[in-house]
């Protein structure tokens, strides 16, 4: 099942309008966005983190 046709993205975004209206979908996809940002930052902070600590710590 391919989903990356264009009738099956019709399909979901027509569901999703249904679901949550036409009024709310901007501010769900603007908090989505926010949210990936905040976790794509948190993932980056914890692969440096932990690159460091495998360098072994830092000598003053």
């Amino acid at each position: 099942m391919n989903l990356t046709q264009p009738s099956h993205i019709l399909l979901v975004l027509v569901v999703l309008v249904l679901l949550f209206g036409a009024k709310r979908l901007p501010d769900s996809a603007r908090s989505l966005g926010q949210s990936l940002k905040i976790f794509k930052s948190e993932m980056s902070d914890k692969k440096d983190e932990k690159k460091t600590d495998q360098d072994g710590p830092a000598s003053a």
